[in-house]
């Protein structure tokens, strides 16, 4: 009609469809009980031993099965539900380490990432502070992790931002580092002690050149600036022995362990603390 021609196909359709039935979803898991956390064990290379562990965020939607939070998270940043979503991580991480406290097992901080909505936020300081401090968590237990994307959106309010985190006593790290645009004169100012090593490098670093040198700048460029460096993605004995050979602190990955459901990963946690 009106001298024009469109095409359409089944799986649009169904894919228009699925995207709505999960974004318009996400606000109802919260009051379902349909979220939960699990929990990727991190390893020091020098000792073995377990430092931390990430919180990510697994949704089981009663009719359409897990659903991945590569396909969840995007719809949520833009329906604004990443918000309370993002609380609900948080506060979630804070209940867990309570309890693991309180059964007198040996704790570990836990890295939660703070979406691009939540970081904008006013008052992000002064909220996650008294959050901690209702859950009778120490500051330093709850580690921090902003995208190197967000933090290069407006480097001058994330600069205020993260070092009101940090004087609250916050421990922040930046994220996949490396995969965005990178501006050291900023990253020296931010009040962050930890760069984590996105696992699109990690994943070809025994046969690509390129990674290889990429990944031992980043090392090198860290350690010059005081900070600790953490790869991602680690699933092999040669990635491990090349991070440990250019002196890489910690490591995350299937190599160790895949993310645990929290009782599995209390025996994880008590076996490598």
């Amino acid at each position: 009609g009106r001298n024009s021609y469109r095409f359409f196909a089944p799986d649009m359709q169904e894919s228009s469809a699925r995207a709505l039935t999960v974004s318009s979803g996400i606000r109802h898991a919260l009051s379902h009980n349909e979220l939960r956390l699990v929990y990727q064990p991190q390893l020091s290379l020098s000792s073995g031993r377990l430092v931390g562990a990430e919180a990510l965020l697994r949704w089981q939607h009663p009719k359409l099965g897990a659903i991945s939070p590569v396909e969840f998270i995007p719809l949520a940043e833009l329906s604004g539900a990443i918000i309370p979503l993002g609380e609900w991580v948080i506060c979630e991480a804070l209940r867990q380490l309570a309890a693991w406290k309180a059964r007198g097992l040996p704790l570990v901080k836990v890295a939660v990432n703070l979406s691009a909505l939540q970081f904008v936020q006013p008052g992000l300081a002064a909220t996650l502070a008294q959050w901690v401090a209702e859950s009778g968590m120490p500051f330093g237990m709850l580690e921090l992790e902003l995208t190197e994307a967000v933090a290069m959106k407006n480097p001058a309010q994330a600069t205020q931002t993260i070092e009101a985190l940090s004087q609250q006593g916050f421990k922040l790290s930046i994220d996949d580092f490396g995969t965005g645009y990178s501006s050291l004169s900023y990253l020296k100012g931010f009040a962050v002690y930890k760069l984590k090593i996105d696992q699109s490098f990690v994943r070809d670093l025994e046969h690509d050149p390129d990674d290889q040198a990429i990944v031992k700048a980043i090392i090198q460029m860290a350690h010059s600036l005081g900070l600790i460096t953490i790869a991602e993605g680690v699933e092999t004995e040669t990635q491990l022995n090349f991070l440990k050979a250019q002196g890489c602190d910690e490591v995350q990955g299937y190599h160790y362990s895949r993310p645990l459901e929290a009782q599995d990963f209390e025996a994880f946690m008590s076996a490598r603390a």
